[in-house]
Formats: C-alpha cells, sequence, structure tokens
C-alpha cells in the first residue's frame, strides 16, 4: 500500500526527538516498595522521591528474579526521564542480565540511543525488542517511528506511527505524528 505513496514528514522533527520518545515501564503488583516504583515509572515520573524508592526497592527487598528485573527498568525509566542516559543503560542492561527476554529493556535502551542521535543502532535495538516479550509494544513502534524519521525514511516512520496508533488508539501521541505528515498518490 505504502509503494504507490509520496509521504512527506513535516520538519518539526528536531523538535524534541527525545523528548517525545516514549518509556516503557513494567508492572509490578503489590503493596511493595517494587510496586511503588513501578507505578511512579508508569506514571511518568521523573521525581528524585521515586528514584530513592526504587533504589530501596532494589536494595532492601527480597524480589523474585523477575520483580527485580522489573524494577531495574523501571528505575532505568525513571533516570531516563531525568536524562541520566548511563545510569539509565546500565539499569537496561542489568535487567537483561536477570531476564534476556525482556523487550521492554531493549526499547528504553533504543530511547537512550534516540536521544544520542543513533538512530540506525536504535532501530536495530527495536527490531530486537519487538521480537520478545513487551508490555506496551506501541511505544516500540513509536520510538521506531522517531528513529526511521531520524534517518530519513518517511515511509517507514509513517508505517510506525500509524502502528503505535492502531495497537493503542486511545494514546494521542502517534496521532499528534501522524498529523505532520502528508501523503500524496504517485
Amino acid at each position: 500500500m505504502f509503494k504507490s505513496l509520496a509521504i512527506a514528514g513535516a520538519a518539526a522533527f528536531a523538535t524534541l526527538a527525545f523528548a517525545s520518545s516514549s518509556q516503557a515501564s513494567i508492572y509490578v503488583m503489590g503493596q511493595t516498595l517494587a510496586a511503588s516504583c513501578s507505578k511512579a515509572a508508569i506514571a511518568g515520573s521523573d521525581a528524585q522521591d521515586d528514584l530513592q524508592v526504587c533504589e530501596r526497592a532494589i536494595r532492601e527487598e527480597a524480589l523474585s528474579l523477575e520483580d527485580r528485573a522489573a524494577t531495574l527498568v523501571n528505575r532505568g525509566v525513571i533516570q531516563l526521564r531525568r536524562k541520566s542516559f548511563d545510569s539509565a543503560r546500565a539499569d537496561f542492561d542489568d535487567a537483561l542480565r536477570l531476564n534476556p527476554r525482556l523487550g521492554d529493556a531493549m526499547i528504553n535502551r533504543a530511547a537512550i540511543l534516540i536521544a544520542e542521535s543513533r538512530f540506525a543502532e536504535a532501530v536495530a535495538e527495536i527490531d530486537r525488542g519487538l521480537a520478545l516479550t513487551m508490555e506496551t509494544p506501541e511505544k516500540a513502534f513509536f520510538n521506531r517511528g522517531i528513529a526511521n524519521e531520524g534517518l530519513q525514511d518517511l515511509n517507514a516512520a509513517y508505517r510506525d506511527y500509524a502502528k503505535a496508533a492502531s495497537l493503542n488508539p486511545a494514546w494521542e501521541a502517534p496521532k499528534t505524528e501522524l498529523a505532520r505528515f502528508t501523503i500524496r498518490k504517485r
């Protein structure tokens, strides 16, 4: 379908590619510090207090391997929002050492690569993450759209934003990105 269309993106891509990237948090159940860390990451927090809750959960709680990996991802997400890229990357790497099937950790590593304008590496990381277990694949497609747009592959970017929008129709971010594109028949 897209082969017969010319897609042009508005020049607004450069406006905050990282700021519009999406992070994938992992839900941890219960009344624990790890669950509080999870809630903060899911809610979009970048607060120092929430980061400390995550650190305490990792340091003080007897977590299952799965919950420890999830808490590392969630702490990494908060650090990513704080633009502490090295610390966030270390958390995502540690989570993947505990659970190599965590696609969410790879998607978050890709968000760091996007922030560093390493778009081709971000696409590769997202592709690996999509092949694994993910809680919110729409975030992967959204981030891959950003990376593809950074690579000037507007057709791929458009398809990725459209896929993100179809996976989560209530999420406005992909719709906002799609609105910047003009599609013309060739």
